[in-house]
């Protein structure tokens, strides 16, 4: 096999596989609050939640300082403690099973959809027993999990459905907004996720007592809400009825996330469009597999995610990764199954739980999808993947 095609690579530059957009309206937006009284614990916070609640049609959010703490808080306010089991997916980022960890509890990995690449229903019921407490559904690259399906196991084992949404605001399932659907819906704002605060994370509720739960949590356990104490000393008192965090969002952050709400729709209908060009241009391609979607499911394509069945290529799955960014095509894998992480083998996981998240895992490489992609952009991821794809084809 020659590596002469890798002399003139189809871009000079490195594309990255994701990427934030900010423009003017939002350097104004935080320098706006630099500029004001508040840079935290002020009226930004509840401008952003307000809004992102309003969006996906929920009645609460709180917002954390990122994805992790806020499913951590989700955790706290379902009552995961020492003893609980909580299903979720091994094809995520670390932090859906890390919260359950750090709460006392023990993940259960349920296998994979091969379809979807999201968690498998069926595979969530056979790993119920009498020590489950909830169920984490992860929204893998933005195509939200079988939430009807998932609801209704959920319900009929008195569970708490927590859906870990990093991947899809501003998708849907049977029309409804993600958010507004699970018992607590937690949305990420990395820079490559479809908004961005920096870092930072949110959760949505429409139940009152997780509401109130959040929120104490995420400010060390305390509240000054009167209905709340047991005592009230003055104005100035408080009291601490949890051992809670430090996980307060600043407002500088909040305030870049009310600007970029205002721009989410359109994000996410350019990632929607370069999605449709990829499923175009890649869909006849012998021995490359393009994302599938559930009937019910509207994406929000944080990731887009090929496939390369192994029997139809003469070099593996890193010799392919490494044609790629030979390419300065900044391609990634998402995701390493979590219990292959030597942690995880120390707390007794093993290979070979979850075949078909392994399976995926073989194969799997995403390709570059953020709304910043000019079409030239695009046009070069797909001739630099039909380039390799040529290479290495048999």
């Amino acid at each position: 096999m020659s590596d002469q095609s890798a002399l003139n690579p189809v871009r000079t530059t490195l594309l990255p596989y994701g990427q934030q957009w900010l423009d003017e309206q939002d350097i104004e937006a935080v320098v706006k609050v630099l500029k004001g009284d508040f840079i935290t614990q002020g009226p930004a916070i509840d401008a952003f939640e307000t809004k992102v609640a309003d969006y996906v049609g929920a009645k609460y959010a709180v917002a954390f300082t990122n994805g992790t703490a806020a499913l951590h808080g989700a955790c706290f306010a379902a009552g995961i403690e020492e003893g609980d089991e909580v299903i979720t997916t091994p094809i995520t980022f670390l932090a859906s099973s890390n919260c359950v960890l750090y709460q006392g509890g023990r993940p259960i990995f349920a296998d994979i959809n091969m379809d979807t690449y999201n968690i498998d229903p069926t595979e969530i019921e056979n790993k119920i027993t009498a020590r489950t407490k909830a169920i984490i559904a992860v929204d893998f690259s933005g195509q939200p999990v079988e939430m009807d399906r998932i609801a209704m196991i959920a319900r009929d084992h008195n569970l708490v459905l927590i859906e870990d949404s990093a991947h899809s605001l501003g998708a849907s399932f049977a029309g409804q907004k993600v958010g507004s659907i699970a018992d607590m819906t937690m949305f990420s704002f990395h820079p490559v996720k479809h908004i961005t605060t920096g870092e930072g994370g949110i959760i949505t509720t429409n139940n009152e007592e997780y509401y109130r739960k959040l929120l104490m949590f995420r400010s060390h356990g305390m509240t000054r809400n009167p209905e709340e104490l047991t005592r009230n000393d003055g104005p100035w008192y408080y009291e601490m009825h949890e051992l809670g965090y430090n996980y307060r969002m600043t407002d500088m952050q909040a305030a870049l996330g009310v600007s970029q709400m205002d721009k989410l729709d359109s994000f996410v209908e350019r990632r929607r469009e370069i999605a449709e060009r990829y499923n175009e241009a890649f869909s006849s391609l012998q021995g490359v597999v393009i994302p599938a979607q559930h009937a019910q499911s509207e994406s929000s394509w944080h990731l887009y995610v090929v496939r390369w069945l192994p029997e139809h290529f003469a070099g593996d799955r890193k010799d392919i990764f490494q044609a790629l960014r030979d390419e300065n095509i900044g391609v990634n894998v998402h995701y390493i199954p979590v219990y292959l992480q030597p942690y995880y083998k120390e707390l007794g996981y093993q290979s070979g739980l979850c075949p078909n998240a392994e399976l995926y895992y073989d194969s799997a490489i995403s390709l570059p999808i953020f709304p910043k992609m000019s079409n030239s952009d695009v046009n070069d991821v797909i001739t630099a993947l039909k380039k390799v794809y040529k290479r290495f084809y048999e």
